[in-house]
């Protein structure tokens, strides 16, 4: 097994340590969460610029790393929906989005077919990550104030992490239409018309 490829797994394990993390109390466990999902996100980076630069680019890679990255995403807001954090629907919406275009490049790749991804993709994710990193920045300030945050404050980053939201939401959903838009004959085919 190739090092990007180890990487990617460390990804998904990171995972769920990260969100078992929030749920440990004390300001130590939302640290050692955000710097968690910090070194998860970079793997996700390092994977890939790994496996291109020694040519270690293998199908299991290419097949993991898009699981990977949803786990990691899907997982967090999970936990942000059972943590009361953000509203289901929103998340929803981004799970719908990922299955349905992961479902997608899997019946491309069935014919030899490969969708690369697109720039309004990669404005998805990173506008995704930044949402999460605000969210366990969120969580490290409330308890280092342990429930005496200043109202301002939380008025502030509830704001912040409302804001973080609706960016991500238009994005999911410009960037869902635009790959549906792109690919609009591979789909009629699928649908088998």
């Amino acid at each position: 097994m190739t090092l990007p490829t180890k990487l990617t797994l460390l990804r998904i394990g990171l995972t769920f340590v990260v969100m078992g993390l929030l749920f440990v109390p004390g300001v130590w466990a939302k640290v050692a969460a955000l710097g968690c999902f910090l070194v998860a996100s970079a793997t996700d980076w390092l994977d890939g610029y790994l496996a291109r630069r020694w040519h270690q680019m293998t199908p299991l890679g290419a097949l993991l790393d898009p699981i990977a990255d949803k786990v990691l995403v899907i997982g967090m807001f999970l936990v942000f929906v059972q943590l009361r954090l953000i509203p289901a629907w929103m998340v929803l919406v981004i799970v719908l989005r990922e299955f349905i275009i992961t479902g997608v490049r899997f019946f491309a790749a069935s014919r030899a077919i490969i969708l690369s991804a697109a720039k309004e993709g990669k404005h998805k994710t990173v506008s995704q990550m930044t949402t999460i990193i605000v969210i366990l920045a969120m969580l490290v300030l409330r308890e280092v104030f342990r429930g005496q945050m200043p109202s301002w404050m939380h008025g502030a980053m509830t704001g912040v992490i409302s804001g973080c939201l609706w960016v991500t939401m238009t994005l999911t959903v410009i960037s869902g239409a635009s790959f549906f838009w792109r690919y609009r004959a591979l789909l009629k085919e699928a649908m088998g018309r």
